[in-house]
């Protein structure tokens, strides 16, 4: 039987290791010259003309470079499903290399190291074909002593194809991207060196039991440890270890080390173990506040610079990410290393997807063909080999939506073969076969707590969860609170890190931005940070969810809970603030008590946190800081404020009642300054939330004609105020709103009463409830208290404070790639909106309000593909909202819960206008 998808000529897979063995880093300037199809033509002769050639750097994805074009897709594969055939149209890059190896080589074996090629590289050495490379993100490695000549100049040369049999096991979630796009070296492999070194550190109560297997003779020195030229293939007991957590990451330096070759390795001490049905560390249950994380590059593809990776990283730890799972393959070894040091649990997973079968009912699956067994169980060997010496790797996952068969026993198999320490993930199989962990992906809330309540099981945990796409996720806390209940429930990962945009010119391409014929839109544009890696609203909202120190207001006193895993509160310092509608009146600071983990405790309110006399709305906010991080937040209401005055004593007359100028019982000026409405608005402009998933509650708006409202006055009234009675209704139906605006007024402010009724068989709920209004564009300047600093909504506001903020218009937009609904801020008190000489517009709330302000219409945001179509117009469009219907996950997960949606009830909305 032909074995398909599998490498030939590599060595035996090894562990990535940190060596002073001789190499040289051949990344650079390569020549490179691309061909539309496989057959290409000879090119690899050591005298082969490449002058005229381009240049290409590698490491690289040649279509960032103007070599072809990206294409993406989610599920579908590019090409027809004819396994393990590739269409004639295969865009081959063609790559020279001249390279000086040192005459002191001479007689030395030297490895030539790939470690990233997509999808197949094959690869001459002075002429001779040594072998190719199939598993695009796995690390090979060809034996070229017998090629090389010292002493000289040699070539390299490397012909990558973009499709190959293996690209039907690389089916991931991600744009197409073929090349060099990780690092290329010559190695030397001395006589008597270190070929691989498995550590092995385990943890007990204070015990480390320290095994490192090694080349016989060779010698472990562990200087923190006392260790020195101590022996390999042997425990050695430990005591006063400290552990390695993500909470504290101890490493300990070490080297092992032969006459010819020394290796320096990180070791960790921590050991993972299902007991009882939870999945521990160290004894302790694990719970992974977790992320997906793909390695992409808005500029260069599957490049990522070092640099890079570390700054992403500290921002996840800024936000309290203490997990990482590697969708949908090994990543960059580079990044282990820096998971090692600064503190993530990993799994590992396999570059293995085969998603696109399910489409054509799995026939022909690789998961169940034995002729792709070999390959299977070789990508499972490399992924284990390399990333073994990491403590940072809690699991290795077999792969990901690629069905169900029989060959994921066989990956099962060599997994504990190598490693039997780990656990293994799978999500693919609900029948948990060949895994330690019962996984899910987008689980509802009912279903985790069914999961979480039942006797006996594995440990539970959802591989994906919260889709990060666009404006959300919501239901976080609502996962949070079942991951806290449940301890089988050991949380999960949210999709994902990062928006897979590509920079072009001022916006961020997505699927179908490059005339791909079948892709999948701007599903690639989901992740907690945008595309430049800059934080979105989601990344707050996670942080604050995800932070370990919790204060929760409980009646009147404020409770904190210690939410780490493995450390206490000690060195843990809260700062506290007293503010008085939202201005401070009193701050301190004092020390967290030192709770263990998992720990609660009511704070006893600080001296001097006591609410002055009067009548303004008091605020304690708490703020816990750890090494100048902040691990947690929370407020206690110490007063309410007293109710707002409504304005009145002013009579309608003419067109005017007090400071306002109406016409056809509309608002048109108000002391001076021009506006236009308020009238009710209920749509905004859909959320990925809202258009992707099983029910598209966009659909539905748009089938009940809430994005298509016309407005009919039926009575205007006057006397001591006015009250225009207006009904609102889409063409074609017979369902409408009524709406009854009271105006009422005093010398400087008018106050608005709105109350709406729907009337009609409204079965779908609202997009927003409230009002709109467009005011003049010079009123840039933002100042509001309420829910800040950033957006948030009915289902996602645990990161907004109540306090005092400012801001501009344009800093309140959230640039996300696809535009869609942004920039709301929750629960206002107060706002006002002013130009730069101080005038402008008060908006007081009765007793709170949700705001918007923009300088683009609801439609022209609801029309946009790319943020540069919005241009910003003369006017300020403000959306005044009782409420909003919440963000949910729905675009890949549930909808918001039921007490988010906002449903076609009677509402009432109360503020007073005031020009400044």
């Amino acid at each position: 039987m032909t074995a398909l998808g599998r490498p030939e000529g590599t060595v035996r897979p090894r562990a990535a290791l940190h060596t002073d063995a001789p190499s040289i880093d051949l990344s650079g300037a390569w020549r490179f010259r691309l061909s539309p199809t496989a057959d290409a033509g000879d090119f690899w002769a050591a005298d082969f003309d490449d002058s005229a050639w381009d240049t290409l750097p590698v490491p690289s994805s040649w279509p960032m470079h103007g070599y072809g074009r990206p294409a993406y897709t989610n599920i579908t594969y590019p090409f027809p499903l004819d396994p393990p055939h590739v269409p004639t149209e295969n865009p081959t890059g063609d790559h020279r290399r001249v390279v000086d190896v040192p005459a002191g080589w001479a007689g030395e074996r030297v490895l030539l190291r790939f470690e990233g090629v997509d999808s197949l590289g094959r690869i001459w050495v002075n002429g001779a074909e040594v072998g190719f490379t199939q598993g695009s993100r796995l690390t090979h490695e060809f034996d070229v002593t017998a090629h090389l000549r010292p002493g000289e100049s040699n070539v390299v040369a490397v012909r990558v194809h973009q499709w190959s049999a293996g690209s039907y096991l690389e089916d991931q979630d991600m744009w197409w991207l073929p090349g060099i796009f990780r690092g290329v070296t010559l190695e030397v492999r001395p006589a008597g060196g270190i070929d691989d070194v498995f550590v092995h550190a385990a943890f007990d109560g204070g015990r480390g039991t320290l095994r490192v297997d090694a080349p016989a003779g060779a010698r472990l020195s562990v200087p923190g440890l006392g260790l020195r030229d101590a022996a390999v293939n042997t425990d050695h007991l430990l005591d006063g270890v400290a552990p390695w957590t993500p909470e504290t990451p101890t490493l300990y330096d070490a080297t092992v080390s032969t006459d010819a070759e020394t290796v320096s390795l990180r070791i960790g001490f921590r050991t993972v173990a299902v007991v009882d049905g939870i999945l521990t560390a160290n004894g302790r249950r694990i719970f992974f506040r977790g992320v997906n994380r793909h390695e992409f590059h808005p500029d260069l593809g599957r490049v990522v610079p070092l640099e890079v990776v570390r700054a992403e990283l500290a921002l996840m730890k800024a936000h309290h990410v203490n997990a990482i799972r590697t969708s949908h393959y090994p990543p960059h070894a580079a990044l282990l290393d820096l998971c090692d040091e600064l503190g993530f649990w990993v799994i590992v997973e396999n570059d293995y997807e085969t998603h696109g079968f399910e489409q054509n009912g799995w026939r022909n699956n690789p998961t169940d063909d034995p002729r792709w067994t070999d390959a299977l169980v070789d990508r499972m060997r490399r992924t284990v080999e390399r990333d073994k010496n990491h403590p940072c790797v809690v699991m290795w996952s077999l792969g990901n939506e690629a069905g169900v068969g029989r060959n994921l026993a066989s990956m099962a198999t060599v997994a504990r073969e190598v490693d039997p320490d780990r656990p293994l993930h799978y999500e693919g199989d609900r029948s948990c076969a060949h895994t330690d962990v019962h996984s899910r992906m987008y689980a509802t809330p009912d279903e985790v707590a069914e999961i979480g309540a039942a006797a006996g099981g594995l440990p539970f945990v959802l591989c994906e969860y919260a889709h990060a796409m666009g404006n959300g996720p919501g239901l976080l806390t609502t996962y949070r609170e079942l991951f806290e209940r449940y301890p089988r429930c050991q949380g999960g990962f949210v999709w994902e890190w990062l928006d897979h945009g590509i920079r072009r010119g001022n916006q961020f391409a997505y699927g179908g931005d490059f005339g791909e014929p079948v892709h999948d839109g701007n599903f690639v544009i989901d992740g907690l940070v945008f595309p430049d890696r800059t934080p979105s609203p989601g990344l707050a909202e996670v942080g604050a969810v995800f932070a370990p120190v919790r204060l929760v207001a409980d009646g009147d006193t404020l409770t904190v809970r210690n939410g780490y895993d493995h450390r206490d509160l000690t060195g843990v310092t809260l700062e506290w603030t007293l503010a008085v509608d939202g201005a401070p009146v009193a701050t301190g600071t004092e020390p967290a008590p030192p709770l263990a983990p998992g720990e609660s405790a009511a704070l006893s309110l600080p001296n001097g946190a006591v609410a002055p006399p009067g009548a303004g709305e008091a605020w304690l906010t708490v703020t816990a800081l750890a090494g100048g991080l902040r691990v947690g937040a929370g407020q206690l209401r110490l007063r309410e404020a007293a109710p707002r005055p409504r304005r009145s004593g002013r009579r309608f007359a003419g067109d005017t009642l007090g400071p306002a100028v109406f016409r056809a019982g509309e608002l048109v000026a108000l002391g001076g300054l021009a506006l236009r409405g308020p009238r009710l608005d209920l749509w905004r402009a859909p959320i990925d939330n809202d258009i992707f998933g099983r029910d598209p509650v966009a659909e539905r708006w748009r089938a009940a004609g809430l994005h298509r409202l016309t407005h009919r006055v039926v009575s205007v009234a006057s006397g001591e105020g006015l009250t225009v009675t207006s009904r609102v209704a889409p063409a074609g139906s017979d369902r409408a709103f009524e709406a009854t605006y009271t105006w009422t007024a005093d010398d400087d402010a008018v106050t608005l009463a709105l109350h709406v009724e729907p009337t009609g068989d409204w079965d779908v709920p609202l997009p927003r409830a409230g009002v709109a209004l467009a005011i003049p564009g010079r009123c840039g300047r933002v100042e509001w208290f309420g829910g800040g600093p950033g957006e948030a909504y009915v289902d996602s506001d645990t990161a907004a404070l109540v306090g005092r903020y400012e801001s501009t218009v344009d800093a309140l937009q959230t640039p996300y790639v696809r535009p869609q609904e942004n920039g709301n801020r929750t629960k206002v008190r107060r706002a006002v909106l002013t130009d730069p000489a101080g005038a402008g517009l008060e908006l007081l709330g009765h007793p709170t309000f949700e705001l918007t302000a923009r300088r683009w219409s609801t439609a022209e945001l609801t029309a946009a593909r790319h943020t540069d179509d919005l241009v910003p117009g003369r006017d300020i469009h403000l959306h005044l909202d009782a409420g909003h219907h919440g963000l949910g996950t729905a675009a890949c997960g549930p909808p918001p819960a039921p007490e988010a949606w906002l449903k076609a009830e009677p509402f009432d909305l109360v503020i007073t206008f005031r020009a400044l």
